[in-house]
């Protein structure tokens, strides 16, 4: 009965605690947020400085997407493997933006261990993911070497390993006072990484099914912003949402359907080069990783009927285009439609914390989560609709598995493949025989 009381009072007393931690946190979620800085270089501010505050921010916003853009064109000149890097540092720069936020709201507790922690997540849950895009897109490679074939065999077991000991470093890490903030912060860590890091992946896992799977859809994220900018700025009056005041139902529609049109001119495009549109594969001859393949069906033109609602306007009655275009006004719709949302989410993210901007990056733009907030939305839908619509069966895939196989499980495979072959009467007695 004495360790029951003594217990109950330890309880009362950390609940106490708890309650005025969580006092100071709500002290500290109404804390007026820092100035907001001038970051713009100060060749613009000089070039600027006769213009309004409203054409100053317009002309700025202007030279950096400009500059943007074309890092944009460098970085697909020099190929998937430089995209796929350049995803990662992205990635990382947008976890540090969203932990840095919750570090900065409560810094003064000084958690123990909280950013080596997060970082140490960040760590284990891009190997586990990265190791199997590896696996699965560089099967032959990775059976070819030694190590790269006992990592593979256990990946999922080191990355359950590497997590649990994360876990146990955190479980070791709480002390009094402070237990519900840190499990607080535990939280902010899972879901950034959900957020950030399970969209990257699917942004990899995109490229790797051709260029043009990652170049479209970005691209009609960032033609959907500019424009919905553009009209925004030019003919916006009536508000759109709350929780972003100067986004407008002009600029809004005006995106859309400059995005649609956009969407179609740029698909039809790259759909006649083969770098865009074939696979990332590892050539095990040249040991390299080749974009070299024969198109499919999806990125060879046909003709098509026009319905004759439409001929009676434009006159024609087909037109040959890529069956990719078709799919490209899903894409651009989704990215004109669905796409802002991300943003919405993350003004109201932002509004939540009384910032301005996740960090000061990109002057006029604000931090590199700023401009990659509509893009997570779009990775995921475009993981899905692949694997909906468009992916199927990768014979050259399933050959590398086969022959990795032991010769009797090959001998099994191949007597039940002729099996079913033979009751289909695709091949028969007497094509054997020959």
């Amino acid at each position: 009965m004495v360790k029951k009381g003594v217990e109950n009072q330890e309880l009362e007393s950390e609940a106490k605690a708890d309650e005025t931690a969580s006092d100071s946190e709500s002290r500290a979620d109404l804390c007026a947020p820092p100035a907001p800085v001038d970051d713009t270089p100060e060749v613009l501010n000089r070039a600027l400085s006769n213009l309004s505050s409203r054409w100053k921010n317009w002309w700025v916003r202007g030279i950096l997407t400009l500059a943007m853009i074309a890092f944009f064109f460098i970085i697909i000149y020099l190929g998937p493997m430089v995209l796929m890097m350049i995803v990662m540092c992205v990635q990382i720069k947008c976890f540090h933006e969203i932990i840095t936020i919750g570090y900065n709201v409560y810094h003064s507790y000084d958690l123990p261990w909280f950013r080596t922690l997060s970082w140490y997540f960040l760590l284990c849950v891009n190997y586990f993911f990265y190791g199997e895009t590896v696996t699965d897109y560089f099967f032959t490679l990775v059976q070819r070497e030694e190590p790269l074939r006992i990592l593979s065999k256990y990946h999922r077991f080191i990355s359950f390993t590497l997590y649990l000991t994360g876990f146990c470093m955190f479980v070791l890490s709480l002390v009094k006072k402070h237990y519900r903030l840190q499990f607080y912060m535990f939280g902010w860590t899972h879901v950034t990484l959900l957020i950030v890091v399970t969209q990257s992946h699917l942004v990899i896992h995109n490229l790797f099914e051709g260029m043009i799977w990652f170049i479209v859809p970005i691209s009609c994220v960032i033609c959907n912003d500019i424009m919905a900018y553009m009209f925004g700025f030019f003919f916006g009056r009536t508000p759109l949402i709350k929780l972003s005041p100067k986004k407008t139902w002009e600029g809004f529609i005006g995106g859309f359907f400059a995005t649609v049109v956009f969407g179609l001119l740029l698909s039809y495009v790259m759909s006649g080069y083969r770098c865009f549109v074939c696979p990332v594969e590892y050539n095990n001859d040249t040991n390299s990783f080749t974009v070299d393949c024969e198109p499919s069906d999806l990125f060879r033109l046909q003709e098509y009927n026009i319905p004759g609602v439409i001929q009676s306007v434009v006159g024609w009655k087909t037109v040959r285009m890529y069956p990719f275009q078709i799919h490209s006004i899903a894409l651009s719709t989704f990215a004109s439609l669905i796409g802002p949302f991300g943003g919405f989410f993350a003004s109201g993210f932002k509004r939540a914390f009384k910032i301005k901007d996740f960090a000061n990056t990109i002057p006029g733009h604000g931090g590199i989560m700023d401009r990659f907030d509509c893009q997570y939305l779009m990775a995921t839908f475009v993981n899905v609709y692949i694997a909906s619509f468009i992916r199927g069966p990768n014979p050259s895939k399933l050959i590398q598995q086969f022959l990795t196989l032991r010769p009797d499980q090959q001998l099994h495979i191949f007597n039940t493949l002729k099996s079913h072959l033979m009751d289909k009467g695709i091949l028969t007695a007497a094509t054997e025989d020959e």
